[in-house]
């Protein structure tokens, strides 16, 4: 069953909600800890979300982009806001859909059907899955999975891209100029601190799969992927 997660801080709305996507069938998550709306998000992996603008904390936007750099799941903004540049930012902030307040039940769940057909049914794009493989590693960009021999781990966005370029390069070095620009994007300025963390982070997701260290830094450099792993199996 197709789950939607429900971010709206108004209880009655949220409550609204929920009980008319339950008719049609699907689970319901609704969002109660607006601070970190991304817990939430991992723990229950939502197929869409519908998101208010207007939240405690930080608005709709900015968690539209931090859903968006780890996932493609349809977003439809529902608000009380009604000016067209707010749909624009709706849209250029990483969402697929607006929806204004109030809002008719059906047409809510007409969207709701939309886009889910769109992402994963009958309109979705079904091209064959990229794979990345070095040495019997592989990688699934858009799956955000790591697998190597029977061991799978999932990856943040951030971290699928420095892996990508990693194995793109190998076995040349990935500058830190290049993934620096590879996590880069419109909205997040990337500095060398957060790269540091994000290689940390890496370096651990090859540990959760047996691969010690498996990414090799190169002083004054970059960073270069170290296929010890193929040198064990020879062993």
């Amino acid at each position: 069953m197709q789950k939607i997660m429900i971010v709206e801080d108004d209880p009655k709305i949220a409550e609204h909600l929920e009980s008319y996507i339950k008719k049609y069938g699907y689970v319901t998550i609704k969002v109660i800890n607006f601070d970190n709306i991304m817990e939430t998000f991992h723990e229950h992996k939502p197929d869409l979300v519908l998101l208010d603008i207007n939240l405690p904390s930080y608005d709709g936007y900015y968690w539209c982009r931090q859903i968006r750099k780890e996932s493609i799941c349809p977003v439809i903004f529902i608000s009380a806001r009604i000016g067209e540049m707010d749909q624009v930012l709706a849209l250029e902030n990483g969402g697929d859909d607006f929806i204004t307040k109030p809002f008719h039940p059906e047409v809510v769940m007409a969207k709701v059907r939309s886009q889910l057909r769109r992402a994963y049914g009958e309109y979705a794009n079904h091209t064959v899955e990229r794979v990345l493989e070095t040495k019997g590693l592989q990688l699934f960009p858009e799956r955000l999975e790591l697998n190597f021999e029977s061991q799978t781990t999932s990856l943040s966005k951030n971290e699928a891209d420095i892996i990508e370029c990693l194995m793109d390069r190998y076995p040349r070095v990935a500058g830190r100029e290049d993934l620096l620009e590879k996590l880069w994007d419109e909205q997040t300025y990337v500095d060398e601190n957060t790269l540091n963390v994000n290689m940390t982070r890496v370096r651990k997701k090859f540990e959760s799969i047996g691969i010690k260290g498996a990414i090799e830094t190169v002083r004054g450099v970059g960073y270069r992927l170290n296929v010890i792993w193929q040198e064990a199996n020879q062993q």
